[in-house]
């Protein structure tokens, strides 16, 4: 019987009892009264094949119960439940919002490596049924992953445009409008410029390499200047939220925001997560696993 400590409970049982016994004791009422009662009174002016209708007010114990009803229903939205008590829902969000804090202080000091195989856990069971267990997108039916938030991922959008994520202006195809040379070189600009995941092009030892890097990435900019900075901005920021926010390309605020938004694009729709309450550890671990996988040969 634990569950008459809830009072929306405990007061629905009690209305529900007292409303049995009110029906029971009108009904009794009414049918000793139709048993015993005189078929006299005043009739009103209707009459249809020689029957007329008695004058009969609203029984009292009726109008009370109609008009108590109203006002319970009054309370009862906007006092009781489920405006200013407890419902079900809300204790089951303070239940997730529960484990999920003991969840990211558990998680919190994750390397890199396990962030991956925690990603991949997760992955294999909300994403694959769309993605595929490889992350290939099952033949188009959804976004190949393998080149995701890399330059390969960048020339595909350039070649196939992108919708869905929510912003003003939907990104069209450029597939025949930029040249293959300054789609690849856009991208190296991007990746390696823009976004958050960039690296330190003195890294590259090879000063040869380093040489042809320098001028990809400059070719890049002059490309992006041209044909990309009217909707994203010269900085990749995406001018005010008009268009994606390039500098978060590939990292975990980018994956947090489609998981939070869903996205209606050329291949299908892919739903909002947001009922799902990824922590923030578990979509780190997400953004790991998709990083970690590389384009495959044939792209």
């Amino acid at each position: 019987m634990g569950w008459l400590s809830d009072n929306v409970n405990l007061f629905s049982l009690i209305a529900a009892i007292v409303i049995l016994v009110l029906t029971i004791f009108i009904a009794g009422l009414l049918i000793k009264k139709m048993r015993d009662s005189k078929a006299d009174g005043e009739l009103t002016d209707h009459k249809w094949d020689g029957i007329a209708e008695f004058k009969n007010n609203i029984p009292i114990g009726y109008a009370i119960c109609f008009l108590g009803l109203i006002f319970w229903g009054f309370w009862y939205m906007f006092v009781g439940y489920p405006l200013d008590s407890y419902s079900q829902i809300g204790d089951y969000n303070q239940q997730v919002d529960t484990h999920n804090k003991k969840f990211e202080q558990k998680w919190q000091n994750l390397d890199n490596t396990d962030l991956i195989q925690m990603g991949e856990g997760i992955f294999l069971v909300q994403c694959s049924q769309c993605h595929g267990i490889d992350a290939e997108g099952m033949d188009g039916k959804a976004q190949n992953l393998h080149r995701w938030g890399k330059e390969e991922g960048i020339i595909y959008t350039i070649e196939h445009g992108s919708s869905g994520l929510g912003y003003p202006i939907d990104m069209p195809p450029f597939e025949g409008a930029i040249s293959k040379e300054d789609s690849k070189a856009i991208a190296v600009y991007v990746m390696n410029v823009l976004s958050d995941k960039k690296k330190n092009i003195n890294d590259v030892k090879d000063s040869n390499k380093r040489s042809v890097l320098q001028d990809e990435i400059k070719k890049g900019k002059q490309a992006f200047d041209s044909m990309c900075a009217s909707c994203h901005g010269n900085d990749g920021a995406g001018n005010d939220g008009m268009a994606a926010d390039l500098r978060k390309y590939g990292t975990f605020d980018f994956v947090k925001n489609v998981l939070e938004h869903g996205k209606k694009g050329n291949i299908g729709e892919m739903p909002s997560f947001a009922y799902r309450n990824f922590t923030d550890t578990q979509i780190k671990a997400i953004s790991a696993y998709i990083g970690s996988l590389q384009p495959l040969s044939d792209e």
